[in-house]
Formats: structure tokens, sequence, C-alpha cells
């Protein structure tokens, strides 16, 4: 009986957590299809005949359930930008994790936003399918239980904002492969199109605005007319709610912002525009105040944002709000990063080398070539000679620079410093799957250990991407609590496509769900893990 008993308790528990935690299903079918964002007719790739895909709304510890359907003529897989996928890199849908859904085949996606709340996007991880769509916004919303630091706004806006190439993906990726760069790209699109339509609110109220840089390459600048950007959220993090003309946002990155529309009763232009570039690419939507009966008119008006100081100097500005409740319901604070003894600390070069014979791009000195079995499933049933346990060097400089597959080794609950050191004359932009991490440094020339001294290690924000100066340097502090194989990556996409990523595999022998999840019973098998079962 009391067995009986406990068995119930058990049961009514599993049921109650259940009910905390609900299930949202989705079904997406990928195609070709016309698409003419920059005004002539492409070949996009559509998500239920959508360009931009759908908008995945959910909230915090959502368990996510989305089956892929690829109708393309290629295989296809999405990841799912900023979503830690906690114990869960089986779901992370890269090409280290994940075999890619076959033509003509489906994949079921399953994984739990959890402990998470805020603006994050969704894309192809696949070759350069970014280059024609078949990305998304996907929002985080907070329980209701959990109260966000401002008022609930009037309303919610998602603008996904991008370069764009008017030649197609296929052509870009032979371009690619026979050794040239990718490019200047052709335009700047915001929701798919030049001029994004309008977003309209009412006098006196005050609306969110979620954007995120979907681009390949180019960093953008964002404003609205005549109106202040009342940052609130990045990837994830609630911050100091300081006000801007204009936000710098760097591929792969997303901010959220409030504005009050607190202007004359007229249209104004939102503006997004490309930056640090020769020539300046714009996409504009309008703000439309519900009572006006005026549209925009004049000139759209030109940033005034600065330089590259500049950028540092506001990047150097976004701060954690330390009294606001992340996801769960304690102070984002309460966890002192600051003081936690650094276990590793790496340094991590870009490159830009030609190997033979063609344009590559590196991480000190190794450009990561994409084999055909994923690293996850080597690992999980030890197949040998797919790629290179811990084959990078730790010296970004003077290194020769060859091709291969290669996997760094962490433990969990490592606390790891590193640095991302840019020699390069463009900027940067790194991501790291399965985490967000601090960011508590940027500067110029090269990083050396003086430069801890000015790391802010009491309220530097939280994100799961960061820029890195041309000639500088990003520093970052990270604490390695997701066991599984996670990809480091250039957010550039043709860089990560032609080498600049590898993967870091954090492991503890303790085999335990606690820990990490099995793999899914639906896994795809491919390359030298075709036979294995899961």
């Amino acid at each position: 009986m009391k067995k009986l008993s406990l068995l119930l308790i058990f049961l009514i528990s599993a049921a109650i957590t259940s009910a905390d935690d609900p299930y949202r299903f989705f079904d997406w079918t990928v195609t070709y299809g016309p698409i003419s964002p920059l005004g002539l007719p492409q070949q996009g790739i559509l998500i239920n005949g959508q360009f931009p895909g759908p908008k995945l709304d959910c909230v915090t510890n959502d368990n996510i359930i989305v089956n892929v359907v690829n109708n393309l003529d290629e295989p296809f897989l999405i990841t799912w930008n900023g979503i830690k996928q906690r114990k869960n890199s089986w779901q992370d849908g890269v090409l280290g994790t994940n075999c890619p859904i076959p033509p003509g085949a489906n994949y079921t996606y399953k994984f739990q936003t959890k402990d998470q709340i805020g603006t994050f996007t969704y894309f192809p991880s696949t070759a350069m399918h970014r280059a024609a769509g078949g990305y998304g916004a996907l929002n985080v919303y907070a329980r209701p239980r959990i109260p966000i630091p401002y008022d609930p706004p009037a309303g919610d806006f998602t603008l996904l904002v991008g370069d764009w190439f008017k030649a197609g993906h296929k052509v870009l990726q032979q371009s690619l492969d026979s050794g040239s760069a990718l490019g200047f790209p052709d335009g700047l699109l915001i929701n798919g199109g030049q001029q994004a339509g309008s977003f309209t609110g009412d006098q006196g109220k005050t609306y969110m605005f979620r954007v995120s840089n979907v681009g390949l390459s180019v960093s953008i600048n964002f404003m609205i007319q005549n109106h202040q950007l009342k940052l609130v959220e990045v990837e994830g993090s609630h911050t100091i709610q300081n006000t801007y003309d204009s936000l710098d946002i760097h591929p792969g990155q997303s901010a959220t912002v409030l504005v009050t529309l607190d202007q004359p009763s007229k249209d104004y232009y939102i503006i997004a525009s490309s930056r640090f570039t020769s020539i300046v690419l714009t996409a504009t939507a309008v703000l439309h105040y519900s009572n006006s009966n005026l549209g925009v008119f004049g000139p759209v008006p030109t940033s005034t944002a600065g330089g590259l100081d500049w950028s540092m100097n506001q990047a150097s500005s976004i701060r954690w709000n330390l009294t606001a409740n992340a996801a769960r319901p304690n102070p984002q604070g309460s966890y002192h990063y600051g003081t936690v003894p650094i276990t590793r600390q790496l340094v991590f070069g870009n490159s830009a080398p030609v190997i033979n014979g063609k344009q590559r791009y590196a991480v000190n000195g190794v450009s990561y070539v994409v084999p055909d079995t994923p690293l996850k499933l080597a690992d999980n049933f030890n197949i040998e000679g797919v790629f290179s346990w811990d084959g990078m060097p730790n010296d970004p400089n003077n290194n020769g620079n060859f091709i291969g597959a290669t996997a760094l080794r962490f433990n969990l609950h490592d606390f790891v410093e590193i640095v991302f050191q840019n020699n390069e004359n463009e900027m940067q932009s790194w991501h790291l799957d399965g985490y967000d991490f601090w960011v508590v440094g940027y500067g110029s020339g090269k990083w050396t250990n003086d430069q801890r001294k000015t790391y802010n290690l009491v309220d530097a924000v939280t994100r799961h991407t960061v820029q890195v100066y041309p000639n500088g340097w990003s520093a970052i502090l990270v604490s390695l609590d997701n066991q599984g194989m996670w990809n480091v990556r250039s957010a550039m996409w043709a860089r990560q496509y032609l080498g600049q990523q590898f993967y870091m595999r954090v492991w503890t022998p303790e085999t335990s769900f606690y820990n990490e999840y099995s793999i899914p019973h639906n896994a795809l098998f491919c390359g030298k893990a075709i036979g294995q079962h899961a």
C-alpha cells in the first residue's frame, strides 16, 4: 500500500509538471518558391509557403515539437539560434550534432525553451541555404509567475533584418567552393523586403520592437525617426534600460527595445542601414500613428552613429540588469560570475588563409571541413576516423594553416575564459551554441594578460553572439554547465561555411539524465553511423 501511495504521488507530481510545461506542436514543410525581396524574382526557401518563415511564439519552459518535412532537392537542417538545448545537443540542428534531413524525408525536433526568455531566431544550418531564406523569429515570453522589469507593452513587433544577394544560394555556394570570396551584398531587407510596410500604434503608448540581424555578413544600425530606443533585453538577458538614438546589431545578434509613441501624430521612418561598409545599404519600414493622416515624407534620415570607437563604447554601455528576474524566479545577478575561479583560458584567432589555392577561413590556423558523420554520433558510438580531439593549437599566431575537423574537450562545470582575437580589418561575429556567456571586455590591438584589469566582473551582459572589432579583441567568460557537443562558429555565414568554426565537447564520465539526455529514438543516421541504432 505504501509503494502504491508513493507511485500515486509520483504520477500526480508528473501530471503537475506536465501541466506547468505545455507542449506546442508545429508542422513545417520546406519548399522552394518564387520570392522578390529586391524587386527581381528569385528562387527562395519557404516554410509553409512563407518567406521569412512562420514566427514561433512560445513561453519559458514550453516543450516545442516541430516536424520538418524537407521537400528541397538537397539535405536540410534548421538550427535554433540562442536556444540552449539544455542537456540536449541532439536537437541543436547543426551538422556536428545532426545528420541532415534527406530530400523527401522529415525529422521531428523535440526541445524545451528551458529557463529562457527573450528574442531569438531560427535558420538553415546546411550549405548556403540561409542565403535563400528558411529563417524566422523565435520569441520566448515569460511565464506569468515571473515578473518582467517593465510595464507590459501595448504591442509587440518583430523585425528580421539582414543583407541579401540577388544570386541564388547554389550560385553563391559554387562561388565559395571555387575559391572566391562572398562579395558585397546587393541589398538590405526588413522582414523580407526593402520596404517592409508599416507597424501601427496609438499615440502615447509604448511598444516593443524585437530586432534580429539574420544576415550573412553585414552589421546593421537600427533606428526609428525622432524616437528613442529603450533597450530592455539582448538575446535572453534583461539589460539596464539605457536609451539610444540608434543601435548597432551584428550578424547573429538580437535586441529588444521599447519605443514610446510620444511624437506629433504622423508617420515615421524605421531605418536599418549597413555599418562599416563603403556603400551604405538601407531598408525601411514605417511607424504609423493610428490617428495619423500624414504619411512619411522627405528623405530617409541617415544614422548619426559614429565609427568603430563609437560602436565599441555603445557595446560596453550595455549592462546586465542585476535586480531583474531571469527566467527562473531569482535575480540575474545572483550568480557572481566575477568571483568564480577560471579553470581554463583560450585565445581564438580568426584568419583568412588561402589553402590549396582556394580561399578558406580558419581558427588558430585550422579550417574546419564538415565530415560525413556528425561528431556527436561519432563520439556516442566510438566511431574512429571522423574527427580529431584537441587538434587546434592554443596559440592563434604563427601557426601553419591546414584543413581538419576538430573538437576541444572540456569537463562539465569548467569555468572558461575565451578571448576572440581579430587581426583582420573587418568586423567579426562569434556564436556559441548551448550557452550564453558574459561579455567582459572589448579592446583594440592584441590582447594581453594585462587586459584582464579592464574586464567588467560585476554586470557584464550575457549573450550568445559577440562582435569582435577590426584589429581588436573581445573577451567572454562562460560556465560550461550544459553537457553536449557544441558548435563555436562565425556568425558570418560564408566564413562559417569555409571553415571558421569548430566544436566543444563538454562531458563528464558520470552517466545520468541529470547531465544529458540519451540519443533520441528518431535520430537520423548518415556516414559511418549508418547501421547504428538509437
